[in-house]
């Protein structure tokens, strides 16, 4: 079935006090917008259209650096959800097919929920996704006769008797795009907010003789956000399912409830997690690799076998071969660290290639930018780099050289020559005695004088 998404994403976002838009709030690393985009890509989209009202240009550049072919169009005015939706009309001009209407302020909902909306929509015009609700509050209540599903009743609108039913509204619609935008020209603002509401189609489809089910869900998957206390209940629910998650899938992890995943985080089986460990954006771990305590990882991917950390930083970009070692206080950025290569303390490798089986001594710095431009420097197979080493980039290692500890490498060094840069050492003997014995007259001097 061809299909479009139409998400969701003018409001306002009062009660989060703040200057950015509700739907750029991160949930795992990531806005909340994008896990909702997620989920409804899972489905294949011909078309994708985000209705944006609050902060528009934010939104639009969020969604557009996610992914360049979505359509962001402007809710000038928030007068509902259904006139929300009828600003993404011209965006789907000429289009066959199911319209999926989401919200970006929703974003746990399973790809596979939005599969059995889909899958209904075959034997019917118009799908409502519903939950059971432990509390029902003032959700909107979905009116059921039968199988069918007859109308859905806001909660300001609804009798004493609508509002014991606890199948409740999650605003998630699917429906051919034809017919969603005709029958959202035939929704009226006369109720109690006098807006516009989504929901009044599915007694509209039902008038004209047309058939309207609900899909259920777990109530998680429909969890909107508008607070900042809502926003880290989300937070630490997704946690504790995606740690779950990656137990089931046999990744050990010492003190799950300080290990911080985000949305798109890979880790194969057989991995090794200590605690407190922070997964931004972008990171793969495969099988059998080691991150020890108090790392951060983001854009990067480790090979099997390797061990990283602790207090290790590894930045967009590092690559991992197999067995590679990363230790303590060391940062990795924009570099490829060859199988066997060492990295072991007080180090900064940035803009970078690690040969095979390379040693990177302590307090090592590639100097990689020049205040204007990032230059590269190669450390060839099995060469030894001396600790206190400065590699000024752009600058080549040879394979198997050796720099002394505390070079200054400004030149290329070729295959297996040991290359020394620093001053020689001089030595004046009694000269330490004497700056002692004046330091010490001159502050006593001061301290008499106070």
């Amino acid at each position: 079935m061809k299909t479009a998404l139409i998400v969701l994403a003018a409001g306002k976002g009062t009660r989060m006090n703040s200057d950015l838009p509700k739907v750029l709030h991160p949930i795992a690393g990531e806005p909340m917008l994008v896990h909702a985009l997620e989920a409804g890509t899972m489905l294949e989209p011909q078309r994708t259209v985000v209705v944006a009202g609050h902060g528009v240009e934010q939104v639009r550049t969020a969604t557009l650096s996610h992914d360049a072919t979505i359509k962001v169009v402007e809710q000038t005015e928030q007068l509902g959800t259904a006139h929300a939706v009828a600003q993404a009309r011209d965006a789907l001009a000429g289009f066959d097919g199911m319209a999926l209407v989401l919200y970006g302020d929703t974003p746990f909902i399973r790809p596979q929920t939005l599969e059995d909306m889909q899958a209904a929509l075959k034997q019917n015009d118009v799908v409502v996704l519903g939950f059971e609700a432990a509390d029902p509050a003032r959700y909107g209540r979905l009116v059921m006769d039968g199988q069918q599903l007859d109308r859905i009743v806001e909660f300001k609108d609804a009798s004493e008797d609508e509002r014991t039913i606890t199948l409740c509204n999650s605003g998630v619609v699917a429906c051919n795009a034809d017919l969603l935008f005709d029958l959202i020209d035939a929704v009226d603002n006369k109720n109690a907010s006098e807006e516009y509401y989504l929901t009044d189609i599915v007694g509209l489809a039902r008038g004209r003789g047309l058939s309207a089910t609900a899909v259920t869900c777990d109530e998680w998957e429909t969890v909107g956000i508008n607070s900042r206390a809502e926003l880290a209940r989300a937070e630490g629910d997704f946690q504790t399912r995606a740690r779950a998650g990656l137990l089931e899938d046999g990744v050990t992890l010492t003190a799950p409830d300080t290990v911080f995943l985000a949305r798109d985080t890979v880790i194969g089986r057989d991995t090794l997690i200590e605690p407190n460990v922070v997964f931004g954006p972008g990171v793969t771990v495969e099988s059998g690799a080691t991150i020890r305590a108090f790392s951060h990882l983001e854009g990067c991917h480790v090979s099997r076998g390797s061990v990283v950390g602790p207090y290790a930083r590894l930045r967009p970009g590092a690559e991992l071969a197999e067995h590679v070692k990363v230790g303590n206080f060391v940062e990795i950025k924009n570099a490829q660290i060859a199988e066997g290569a060492k990295v072991n303390h007080l180090s900064y490798i940035g803009d970078a290639t690690i040969g095979a089986q390379a040693n990177i001594g302590a307090g090592t710095i590639t100097c990689n930018y020049d205040g204007v431009m990032k230059h590269h420097t190669h450390v060839g197979a099995r060469a030894f780099i001396g600790s206190n080493t400065m590699l000024v980039a752009p600058v080549s290692i040879g394979s198997g050289a050796m720099t002394g500890s505390g070079s200054v490498i400004t030149s290329d060094v070729e295959p297996d020559a040991l290359a020394l840069a620093r001053a020689p050492q001089v030595e004046k003997p009694g000269m330490a005695r004497k700056l002692f014995d004046m330091l010490k007259a001159k502050k006593a001097k001061q301290q008499r004088g106070s």
